[in-house]
């Protein structure tokens, strides 16, 4: 199986390390991981924010560089829903338009391999314990476009419970947006603020030591609202923790 790491924006950015852990990860499990060094932004920032004809070339671009790959993994489930659930609505719209099916064709390959990192790990390797160890008290918040885009249901949840030393409590408002949604943060800060400290506060009442996701853009915006409001909790991406181990842990 020939695997490529579409790493995406903000975490080549911001959160190297996340990148680092997925590949630590899946080497760990056996998996031979490739880093395209071609790949740019998969068109989700310009697409969500109305761009959609701006975001056409990002797409072909990414299915260029992916498309030989035999699975496409990403540690963002917003990226990894652009690719799923919106690239097939270009393709339409692009019909719609009476541009033919070009669009469509050329990102087809692309969309039925691309994988968000917990879907990949428990759905196609098959596995729930990756032999992580990380011995901390841990809640989960489901970001909207894992949850309601890739439906990633309880993967994340299953691959927690099987961490060695992880003790894992419920989220309070689980499902409820943290505010962050891109642009949306800008355009309406002050809701985007109040509802980021609402998660907090559900947060912190667990608990827990970490706030854990499957999506850095989130945990930026989470993150951020900790900071100011001075928790002691600490914003971590579900896959550093899967790649902590006792012989390499986790700080």
């Amino acid at each position: 199986m020939r695997v490529a790491l579409f790493l995406t924006c903000v975490n080549d950015t911001l959160y190297p390390d996340t990148g680092r852990a997925v590949v630590n990860l899946l080497t760990r499990l056996g998996v031979e991981v490739d880093f395209p060094m071609a790949q740019t932004c998969c068109g989700q920032a310009h697409y969500n924010t109305g761009y959609r004809h701006e975001a056409e070339p990002l797409a072909r671009h990414f299915s260029d560089v992916f498309r030989d790959y035999d699975a496409i993994v990403t540690p963002s489930g917003s990226c990894g829903a652009m690719v799923r659930e919106l690239y097939p609505r270009m393709g339409e719209r692009a019909r719609a338009e009476g541009r033919g099916d070009g669009l469509a064709t050329a990102l087809a390959p692309v969309v039925p391999k691309t994988y968000e990192l917990t879907e990949f790990l428990v759905d196609v390797l098959k596995v729930t314990d990756v032999g992580a160890y990380y011995p901390h008290k841990v809640t989960y918040h489901p970001t909207c476009h894992g949850l309601r885009g890739l439906g990633l249901g309880d993967r994340p949840r299953r691959l927690l419970q099987a961490v060695k030393g992880l003790e894992l409590v419920e989220l309070p408002g689980a499902e409820e947006c943290c505010g962050f949604g891109g642009t949306f943060a800008l355009k309406n800060a002050d809701v985007s603020a109040a509802m980021g400290a609402d998660k907090v506060r559900n947060a912190e009442s667990t608990g827990a030591e970490v706030l854990c996701a499957a999506d850095n853009s989130c945990l930026m915006h989470i993150g951020g609202t900790m900071g100011r409001l001075r928790t002691a909790m600490r914003p971590v991406h579900i896959a550093e923790i899967l790649a902590s181990t006792e012989e390499e842990p986790l700080a």
